[in-house]
C-alpha cells in the first residue's frame, strides 16, 4: 500500500500537481523541514508549503528510493516508510536531499521529513521558502 502512495506522491510532485497531493496527506499530517525546528502541521499548511516549494525548486527530480519501516517523530511507533532521494536547484544552489515519508494505516502520508545539503543550500532554500510563505499569507512578515 505504501509503495503505491509513494509513487503517486512522486508523480504528483514531478507534475507539480497540488490537487493530487491533497488526496495523499492525512488531515493531521506533519512536515519536518530543515529550515524550521517545529513541524508544519495539518493538511492546509503542508499543502501551502508544497505550493511554495514547487515554485522555489528548479530542475527538481527524484533519483532513487528505498522502502522499509522507521520510527515516526510524532508518537515513536514504527510505520511503513519510504525514502525518496532528490536533486534540485534553488537560489542558484545545487541541492541534494531526501524526502522521508511515513504512512498511516490507510496508506496516506502522516509524517514527512525533508533533509537537504549542503548548508549553503539549506540557507538559500530557507530564505526562499520564508519569502514564499509570507507572499502566500502563510507566515507573518518579519519586522
Amino acid at each position: 500500500m505504501s509503495a503505491s502512495a509513494a509513487q503517486r506522491f512522486r508523480t504528483a510532485v514531478e507534475k507539480r500537481d497540488l490537487a493530487a497531493l491533497d488526496d495523499l496527506f492525512t488531515e493531521d499530517v506533519r512536515l519536518y523541514s530543515p529550515v524550521k525546528f517545529t513541524p508544519f502541521e495539518g493538511r492546509p499548511m503542508v499543502l501551502g508549503l508544497f505550493g511554495v516549494l514547487l515554485r522555489t525548486f528548479e530542475d527538481f527530480r527524484y533519483v532513487g528510493g528505498y522502502e522499509g519501516t522507521a520510527e515516526t517523530g510524532a508518537d515513536g511507533t514504527e510505520a511503513p516508510s519510504e525514502v525518496l532521494l532528490f536533486r534540485a536547484t534553488a537560489g542558484g544552489r545545487e541541492i541534494h536531499g531526501i524526502d522521508l515519508l511515513h504512512f498511516a494505516e490507510d496508506g496516506r502520508i502522516k509524517e514527512f521529513t525533508v533533509m537537504v545539503r549542503p548548508k549553503s543550500a539549506v540557507h538559500a532554500l530557507g530564505e526562499a521558502v520564508l519569502a514564499g510563505l509570507v507572499e502566500d499569507g502563510l507566515a507573518p512578515a518579519a519586522g
